[in-house]
This record gives C-alpha cells, sequence and structure tokens, in this order.
C-alpha cells in the first residue's frame, strides 16, 4: 500500500503566452510568494503554506469544477479582500464542520478556500 507523506504541490495551466498576467494575479492579487528559478516547462511556481503551486501555460482549455482546496484561519477577511479585488465569490453545498467558498483566477482555474468550524480539523 502507497504511504503518502503530503501534498507537494498543484499544477495548474493557463492559456498560452499569459504567464506575465498569471504572475502579476498570484503575486499582487492572492498575496503569494514566487519561487524564483529556471522551472520546467517555463513553470512559474509560488509557495501556498506548505506546499507548491505551480503554473505552466497549455494550448486549449478544458475548464471544469476541478481545484485545490485551501484551509484558511481568516476565512471571512479573506473573501472580503478578495471581493474589493474584483473576484466573484461562489458558494457550493454546505459540509457540516466548515465554512468554504470558491473564486476563479483569470484563467477559468477554480479555487476553494476553507475554514473549520471551531473544534474541526
Amino acid at each position: 500500500m502507497i504511504q503518502f507523506k503530503r501534498l507537494d504541490h498543484i499544477l495548474i495551466c493557463i492559456p498560452e503566452r499569459t504567464t506575465t498576467e498569471a504572475r502579476a494575479f498570484y503575486r499582487e492579487v492572492l498575496g503569494l510568494e514566487e519561487i524564483p528559478g529556471n522551472h520546467p516547462s517555463g513553470a512559474i511556481w509560488f509557495k501556498i503554506a506548505d506546499i507548491q503551486l505551480h503554473i505552466r501555460e497549455e494550448a486549449g482549455g478544458n475548464y471544469s469544477k476541478r481545484h485545490p482546496a485551501f484551509e484558511v484561519s481568516n476565512l471571512e477577511e479573506t473573501r472580503q479582500e478578495l471581493m474589493k479585488k474584483g473576484l466573484s465569490i461562489e458558494y457550493s453545498s454546505e459540509i457540516d464542520g466548515r465554512q468554504r467558498f470558491f473564486f476563479h483566477d483569470p484563467f477559468a482555474n477554480r479555487f476553494e478556500l476553507l475554514q473549520f468550524d471551531s473544534g474541526g480539523s
């Protein structure tokens, strides 16, 4: 049996010729720290808590409800800040023990942010 240890990174794709726009969104709107380097396939990497978010250009588009979900400790404050920066906030089915919402980056990638209720994870 595989003994998984932790999530290391998530790779999402953006349309071709949008790396500059993506870099600005993830650094300036979401406030992520970029990991410098000459990454494979021209990808840009960012730190999110103890994992990495890898972003690279890809031809075409296959948009769906797939998404990474990140736990945060200040969900309401984060929601308000993202709305001030022009992002649309979306909600989905309720899950006992947690609050959550979704947003999309400018490239149609879907993200979930969640916070566990008191006594949760």
